[in-house]
């Protein structure tokens, strides 16, 4: 190991055991619990982001060319004496290959059920059983045989399939995502944030000064970056295994008979079937190292930045506007998470700052898993970019005596020798 990595090491375990080895780590442990508020917030954005997305669900009749109009007829006059409007209506002349399945698991949009062949023993394949979608066609149907025949008819006898490998609906996909892009926001703005507090406190008692004496700066830059990333990774692994031993204490209390009964309706299958579109696996793998990406870009910028303030008033205008900046990039990727297609989340995903956030949303939405690596070489790229500046202002920040920044007083220290020779050259002689 080298010494410019070996003194990395020791700068990052001294930042690490610093934080975590204090009593008011617990309590720093445990602030998500006074977020509840924030976290209800998130929730009913996610609830908005869901239904503005059960907007776009459709039901779909595959029909003969003949029966198209009456069954547009058909949907209008039952809409008008519907106490909730049903999903759009779609239209299809059955073709040979008009495969009602395949219709049903189309991306672009949620299908809830499509009926083909005959209007008097229809065949409906829903996505969920017994729904409401489902029963409105079967309406739909004997309506247009009422409106045809005259005098009594028999009853449709409409055949019903449950399409339980449907996956998961958009609107389920989109909160996912829309939680993704929450949570690492929250993460990233509360863990990220310490950094320049600890590097104030540090420059006030003069630690710095002792650090950048021992060993090179840039150790000691990429060393508190490193101490603080682990005690991020420590914050989540501690919530993480809070919440799965929750699950596990959960599920000893439940009924093992409840648990079988709502394995034999299906509701179980239902529930696993709600997932991302990447699947939970490396929907979360992804999630994590995004949220790496975010930290380091965060991190490296408010310990550059920070390195140039001298007092903690100072630090706290300095870090306003990039938590700002940051608010704006939650603001963007939510955006980009109700409209996974749009130009705005192609923006929000190329963009250096939002890319972890925006793709994070993705993953919930697009089975594509290539683009991935693409965006993380991307995102590193400019990782190590934004790192090398922020060195070179945390190197300027902590070499500097008092406050200012180095820059400025560089600045003004060259426009008054330029004022001092002016002056000596407009005396007399």
């Amino acid at each position: 190991m080298t010494p410019f990595i070996q003194s990395m090491f020791v700068i990052a375990r001294r930042d690490f055991l610093a934080i975590v080895a204090t009593p008011t780590f617990l309590l720093f442990l445990l602030a998500p619990l006074f977020m509840v508020g924030m976290g209800l917030a998130g929730g009913m954005g996610a609830s908005q982001l869901a239904d503005s997305a059960r907007g776009k669900g459709r039901i779909v009749a595959v029909a003969d060319p003949a029966e198209i109009e009456a069954l547009r007829a058909a949907d209008s006059r039952l809409r008008a004496v519907m106490p909730r409007e049903p999903a759009l209506l779609e239209l299809r002349v059955a073709t040979p290959a008009a495969d009602p399945v395949a219709i049903a698991r189309e991306k672009g949009s949620d299908t809830y059920a499509v009926m083909s062949g005959p209007l008097d023993a229809p065949r409906i394949v829903e996505r969920e059983a017994d729904s409401g979608s489902g029963r409105y066609l079967a309406l739909l149907a004997g309506e247009v045989r009422r409106a045809k025949a005259a005098g009594d008819l028999p009853p449709v006898t409409p055949r019903f399939e449950s399409l339980a490998s449907a996956g998961t609906s958009i609107a389920v996909q989109q909160s996912l995502g829309f939680g993704a892009v929450f949570v690492i926001f929250l993460l990233t703005l509360l863990l990220a944030g310490q950094t320049v507090s600890s590097l104030a406190e540090e420059k006030g008692n003069k630690v710095i000064e002792i650090l950048a004496a021992a060993v090179p700066l840039e150790s000691v830059f990429l060393g508190k970056l490193l101490g603080f990333l682990g005690v991020a990774v420590l914050f989540i692994a501690f919530w993480m295994a809070l919440a799965f031993g929750g699950g596990l204490i959960a599920a000893t209390q439940m009924d093992p008979a409840a648990i079988a009964a709502a394995g034999k309706a299906g509701k179980a299958a239902t529930a696993l079937a709600a997932m991302p579109a990447t699947g939970w696996p490396f929907f979360l793998g992804i999630g994590f190292i995004y949220f790496v990406m975010s930290f380091l870009l965060l991190g490296a910028v408010f310990l550059g930045v920070g390195a140039q303030a001298a007092t903690v008033r100072e630090i706290q205008m300095l870090s306003l506007p990039i938590t700002i900046f940051q608010v704006g990039m939650f603001s963007l990727c939510a955006a980009a998470a109700s409209a996974p297609d749009s130009g705005l989340a192609r923006f929000a995903q190329i963009f250096p700052f939002s890319s972890p956030l925006a793709m994070a949303a993705r993953a919930a939405t697009d089975d594509g898993q290539a683009v991935h690596l693409l965006a993380l070489g991307w995102q590193a790229l400019w990782v190590a970019l934004v790192i090398w500046i922020s060195v070179r202002l945390f190197r300027a920040g902590v070499l500097s005596s008092g406050g200012g920044w180095k820059f400025w007083r560089g600045a003004k220290a060259a426009a008054a020798a330029a004022a001092a020779v002016e002056a000596a050259s407009s005396q007399p002689r």
